[in-house]
């Protein structure tokens, strides 16, 4: 009798124990999911977010170097102008010129100096024309930034950027973020 009674204790511990295996299985296995289930929600945004900001950069890009070739354009036709003018400055003094040539010596000798002087400022301006352009161009480029050293972390220097994001070079060369 205690033998039968042994044996149905035993028998009885062990599907007791079972039992609790599978309700921890499932409650592991839940577990799982909901975790699985949150890791791709969080990649999705992830990948959502980065596509966005892809795009937000390229589109800055384009603008910019619309921005500069509009400006160069401008320069160029502004350059191009003033090229005309001293032109047309050449072409008056050479009519007075011809026109002094015709009256006296002492006359030719003035318009030949003018034309001279003319032709030297229209030199001196064709000379300008790449420095304006470049100017010009060079204007409208952001000014860039240097980041200020604000500390020491681990033996390197802390860098402050721009907006307050705080960084040291690690040694690969790139920037590696510090979190307050």
């Amino acid at each position: 009798m205690k033998r039968l009674f042994l044996l149905v204790t035993a028998l009885l511990l062990s599907v007791g124990m079972s039992a609790q295996e599978t309700e921890v299985k499932k409650t592991t296995r839940k577990a799982k999911a909901k975790t699985e289930k949150s890791v791709k929600e969080a990649e999705s945004k992830t990948e959502k977010a980065t596509k966005k900001t892809k795009e937000k950069a390229d589109d800055a890009v384009k603008k910019t170097k619309a921005k500069v070739k509009d400006n160069s354009a401008s320069a160029v036709g502004d350059a191009k102008s003033d090229a005309g003018k001293a032109k047309s400055k050449v072409n008056k003094a050479d009519a007075k010129v011809k026109d002094e040539a015709h009256s006296g010596e002492s006359k030719t000798q003035k318009a030949k100096t003018m034309a001279n002087k003319a032709d030297a400022k229209v030199k001196d301006e064709a000379k300008s024309v790449p420095k304006k352009v470049k100017e010009k161009a060079s204007n409208e480029k952001a000014p860039k930034v240097a980041d200020k050293v604000t500390g020491e972390y681990n033996g390197k220097k802390v860098y402050t950027g721009p907006r307050g994001g705080k960084y040291y070079i690690n040694s690969n060369g790139n920037k590696t973020y510090i979190q307050d």
